[in-house]
């Protein structure tokens, strides 16, 4: 297992660089100017300097590479500096936003925490309802249970995040206003009144987004319990007189989790990417919200520092679903 995981983090080291490449070439041919908004009261000069001190008079490899050292090397060594109190960055360029004019690392550490409340919360719930439904609709399939589970998931799969997220709103914001219909980023929780708020704000964009979760991963953990209940150990272990809790818990769902395994590890990019779409109903500010802005404003940088995160988390997770696979089977061996 240890070979085989070092193998794939060598493995990932090209396969990143090679994404990165991709990406930085397609936002490089990619119509309009980063200083398309500067007033026209700017005289030609100082615009051309505001050019050169963005990076934007130089070659585009020269700046693929540049970007390459500022976000492997420049930015650890500030956060480090930033921990330790230490000043190996220091004099050193970090990665900036051609939008902001401010590092864009700080402005991602400055929307984290709002994602990963609510998108993070969300996917929390949509696993902790989509597995137990899945179980139980494939223990007792075509049972009324099965058929209004059935009947709820492709409901939630079916109907688009921004169409659920609006209803929701019309609902339960506008007519029986039980809940703010816009989030609000600026609030703070400070006391058991203000966490309360939080909590009411946060049900709609978690109910929308933990409704599609859970409505995907449920149809993969009931039909792959379903392949498991009538494979022969089952038959086997009932046999020799095991419990059915035990043979349905302990065999069937340790089996059954294995292709599940990578449909909730290939999702967990998407919390620290934000839900793009929600995040714009509910006025959410967090990382998906940035992400648009930044494609809208031709924010090179910026555009290019997130879609590369999301690629290495992709990545890593993709890896983990690999070694969890060694895990719940023991007949998977990499070595």
């Amino acid at each position: 297992m240890l070979n085989f995981t070092i193998r794939r983090l060598l493995l990932a080291i090209p396969t990143l660089l090679f994404i990165s490449l991709v990406i930085f070439l397609l936002l490089e041919a990619s119509p309009g100017d980063p200083l398309g908004d500067v007033p026209l009261t700017v005289p030609p000069e100082v615009k051309e300097k505001m050019r050169e001190a963005l990076g934007l008079g130089r070659p585009w490899y020269i700046r693929y590479v540049l970007w390459l050292k500022q976000f492997f090397w420049v930015e650890p060594l500030y956060w480090i500096d930033q921990m330790l109190g230490t000043y190996f960055s220091e004099g050193m360029q970090r990665v900036i936003s051609f939008q902001s004019r401010s590092p864009v690392f700080d402005v991602i550490v400055q929307r984290v925490p709002q994602t990963l409340t609510v998108v993070g919360m969300s996917y929390i719930v949509g696993v902790m309802i989509a597995i137990p439904i899945g179980i139980l609709s494939a223990y007792k399939q075509y049972s009324w249970f099965d058929q209004l589970g059935t009947f709820v998931s492709m409901v939630g799969f079916s109907m688009p995040t921004f169409f659920t997220g609006v209803v929701l709103i019309i609902i339960f914001g506008v007519k029986l206003q039980w809940f703010p219909s816009v989030y609000d980023t600026t609030h703070q929780v400070t006391d058991w009144s203000s966490f309360l708020v939080q909590v009411r704000q946060m049900i709609m964009p978690v109910t929308v987004l933990a409704l599609y979760n859970a409505a995907q991963i449920s149809r993969f953990m009931r039909a792959s319990m379903l392949d498991n209940l009538g494979q022969d150990y089952v038959r086997t272990a009932r046999a020799k007189g095991l419990g059915e809790r035990k043979v349905v818990l302990k065999h069937v769902l340790r089996n059954s989790l294995i292709p599940v395994v990578t449909v909730i590890a290939l999702g967990l990019p998407t919390v620290f990417g934000g839900a793009i779409i929600t995040e714009q109903v509910f006025k959410v500010n967090g990382l998906g919200q940035l992400l648009i802005s930044a494609i809208h404003a031709n924010d090179i940088p910026m555009v290019l520092t997130l879609t590369f995160i999301f690629a290495i988390l992709i990545v890593t997770f993709t890896l983990i679903a690999d070694v969890l696979y060694g895990v719940l089977d023991p007949r998977i061996r990499y070595d």
